[in-house]
């Protein structure tokens, strides 16, 4: 449809909704109860959120398997009971009016305090072909079967989906100021030295405003590809039962943070590359592999500054694609510039974009452990992890833990934006956005809106 008074497409429709929040009468300390994101909570994690609380919002986004599970009984049943338990005992309530949320979310990084500022909102599922709603990353069957199945079981979102938006004028930005002017519904702190406060916005005037100027621009997807994926699987199930629907049901939406592109908060990190279980011959000739490609540079460990002068390196105005390695010796890291693009660009897949081919980490992805080192990326998990923290990453390769680690630069969030418009996907984590948005703040229920 093209509104009369602008002559520009509408795209992103965003809603307003009754989320459901904690009952701070009862719950009194919000650090205790909400989680992160399933996707990066392990097994000790879970263990420990489950012992932090009986009502750690862990119960809900990623509850614990047990051996007998089945069919009709297992964490998804469970999620589901817990949901209704909760809900009857009023240790969750439903908020009386529709809103869109202001969260943000101040964090420490590298001896700063940053502010990540997010609104969030029921926005329109759309197909990605329409255009609506842009990805930025490939995705796996595994992760969405279990969101799907979580759906399934709740009818909610439990978890919201991180996306970007263009906000030049600061239409949007200005009705957030106003609003924080008001006293939050949720105001807390961590222990990790996160502090998230919350507004819920009513106003019919602010929310007008904060639709008008998202209503004829793409979202980008950031973080939560799987999520949205699933939410596309389950409304496609729901309007195929032969139940008279309309194109205004609940599960025709999703909840979404969405962050501007410009914010100050928007903190994007690269995942470097852990690898082991190679052969020892492999690794013997790792270096002339990698000599035909890229200029060697060593750098003793013991340099002083040393990781200032791979961060120098991995950054540097026109070394987007430098690559940084350890583990093919004790004492050494090695610093990998490309000799000509030309040569890596054989090995590169010709289907895609020149911008996917420029990354840094389809490089490596594809000529380095592809190619080099003869790792098939999709059957392969095993052999691969992945960390967002160097020195993290360096640790597990000096332990022993891993052969070797790849270390790249961020991707800046003009370079998403680029990729997602020509309608590309870069590989699979390629990205980490920091921190990641806490699950349990407030979520959306679909019986309720």
């Amino acid at each position: 449809m093209v509104p009369a008074e602008t002559g520009i497409p509408l795209m992103s429709d965003i809603h307003p909704f009754r989320g459901v929040r904690y009952n701070q009468t009862i719950i009194r300390d919000l650090a205790r109860v909400v989680c992160p994101p399933y996707d990066i909570i392990p097994p000790h994690m879970q263990s420990a959120l489950y012992e932090r609380s009986e009502h750690n919002f862990i119960r809900l986004e990623h509850a614990r398997s047990l051996p007998q599970d089945t069919a009709s009984e297992n964490k998804y049943t469970r999620s589901a009971s817990t949901l209704a338990h909760w809900l009857a005992q009023g240790i969750l309530t439903v908020d009386e009016a529709p809103a869109v949320y202001l969260h943000d979310h101040y964090f420490p990084y590298q001896g700063q305090e940053y502010r990540r500022r997010g609104i969030i909102a029921l926005v329109r599922l759309e197909e990605w072909d329409r255009r609506v709603i842009r990805p930025h990353e490939g995705t796996l069957a595994n992760p969405k079967s279990d969101r799907l199945a979580l759906l399934r079981a709740l009818q909610a979102d439990t978890s919201s989906i991180l996306a970007l938006f263009e906000d030049a004028d600061q239409r949007i930005a200005s009705v957030l100021t106003a609003k924080e002017k008001d006293e939050p519904l949720i105001h807390f702190s961590t222990d990790s030295g996160e502090k998230h406060l919350l507004w819920a916005i009513t106003e019919a005037d602010m929310l007008a405003q904060i639709q008008r100027n998202l209503a004829h621009q793409p979202l980008y997807i950031a973080d939560g590809h799987h999520r949205y994926e699933s939410a596309l699987a389950y409304r496609q199930e729901q309007h195929k039962k032969p139940v008279k629907t309309s194109r205004d049901e609940g599960f025709d939406f999703v909840m979404m943070t969405l962050v501007d592109f410009a914010d100050p908060g928007l903190v994007i990190l690269p995942l470097h590359r852990l690898v082991r279980g190679l052969p020892a011959k492999k690794l013997d000739n790792i270096r002339n592999g990698l000599s035909s490609f890229f200029q060697i540079q060593d750098l003793p460990f013991d340099s002083p500054d040393v990781w200032s002068k791979v961060n120098a390196f991995l950054t540097e105005e026109a070394g987007q694609e430098n690559i940084a390695l350890i583990g093919t010796s004790g004492k050494n890291l090695l610093l990998l510039k490309p000799r000509d693009f030309a040569s890596l660009k054989k090995f590169l897949p010709g289907s895609r974009s020149e911008q996917y081919q420029r990354l840094t980490v389809s490089i490596l992805d594809h000529v380095i452990l592809e190619k080099l080192l003869g790792l098939k990326l999709e059957r392969e998990a095993a052999a691969l992890a992945y960390s967002y923290d160097q020195l993290d990453a360096a640790n597990m390769v000096l332990s022993g833990e891993y052969q070797m680690a790849f270390l790249i630069s961020p991707i800046k969030a003009d370079v998403i934006k680029r990729i997602a418009d020509v309608g590309d996907r870069m590989p699979r984590k390629s990205t980490y956005f920091y921190p990641k948005l806490p699950s349990g703040l407030v979520f959306y229920r679909m019986a309720d809106n």
